[in-house]
C-alpha cells in the first residue's frame, strides 16, 4: 500500500469547508485503497494539544514537510498561521519539488458588516503575494466544486506517474481469470510466460524426445 500524505490549511472560518474535504478524501479512498494507494489527510485537528516545549505550530510545520501534498483554503482572510505554513509548504517545494501546493480561494458572498478591514488586507496581501510567485489560485463557489476539482488534480498526478497504482486484479481474492478463444497461449499472475502453440520451456536437463505436435512412425521408411 502505497500512503499519499497531504496537509490541509485553512483558518477556523472554513470550519464545514474542511469537514467536507475530510469526507471527499474518505470517500475518494474507497476507490483508491483497493487500487493500493491510500491518501492520509494531515490536519491540525488530529494533534495533540498538550503543551510541549516547542510550538504546536513547529509541529505542524514539521508534518507539512513530510507531505506530498499541501492544500490551502482561504476566504475572508488568511492568518499568520495559515501563512506561515504555506511559506514552510513553498519553502520545501524549492528545495525538493514537494509538496504539490494547491490554493483554493472560496469566492463567496460575505456580511459587509462583518467584515473586519485587516481580515480583508490580509487576503488582499496574500493575494498579492501568490501573483508575484506566479503561483495562480484556483477559485471555488462550493465545496462540491472544490472537491470535482481537486480530484481532477489527482487524476492528473496519477497520469503524470507521481502517484502509482497497483495492477487491478480481475477478483478480489487476488486470484486472476483470463478466457482464451482458439488456439494460443495464457499467462495469468505477476511474472507468469506465456509460450506458444508448438513452444517448449525447459528449466533442468532433459534427455528423452519432445513431442510439439502430431507424430508419425514410419518405422524407417520414407
Amino acid at each position: 500500500m502505497k500512503t499519499i500524505k497531504l496537509f490541509l490549511a485553512s483558518s477556523a472560518e472554513l470550519k464545514a469547508d474542511r469537514l467536507a474535504f475530510e469526507v471527499f478524501i474518505n470517500r475518494k479512498n474507497k476507490e483508491w485503497v483497493a487500487r493500493g494507494v491510500f491518501l492520509e489527510l494531515v490536519i491540525w485537528e488530529d494533534f495533540f494539544d498538550a503543551m510541549s516545549q516547542a510550538r504546536l505550530q513547529d509541529e505542524y510545520n514539521l508534518a507539512i514537510r513530510d507531505c506530498d501534498l499541501f492544500v490551502m483554503l482561504f476566504w475572508t482572510k488568511v492568518g499568520r498561521y495559515t501563512q506561515e505554513e504555506f511559506e514552510t509548504a513553498f519553502g520545501r517545494f524549492q528545495a525538493t519539488h514537494r509538496p504539490f501546493i494547491f490554493t483554493y480561494f472560496k469566492d463567496a458572498p460575505i456580511s459587509t458588516g462583518s467584515a473586519k478591514k485587516q481580515d480583508l488586507q490580509s487576503l488582499w496581501a496574500f493575494q498579492e503575494k501568490l501573483d508575484a510567485l506566479g503561483h495562480f489560485y484556483t477559485r471555488f463557489e462550493t465545496s462540491d466544486g472544490l472537491h470535482l476539482h481537486f480530484s481532477r488534480q489527482l487524476d492528473k498526478l496519477a497520469a503524470n506517474g507521481f502517484i502509482t497504482f497497483e495492477p487491478e486484479r480481475d477478483t478480489a481474492d487476488g486470484t486472476y481469470q483470463a478466457t482464451q478463444s482458439g488456439s494460443g497461449a495464457v499467462a495469468q499472475g505477476p511474472g507468469a510466460t506465456a509460450l506458444g502453440k508448438g513452444a517448449v520451456n525447459i528449466g533442468s536437463t532433459h534427455t528423452s524426445t519432445i513431442n510439439t505436435g502430431t507424430q508419425v512412425n514410419t518405422g524407417g521408411s520414407a
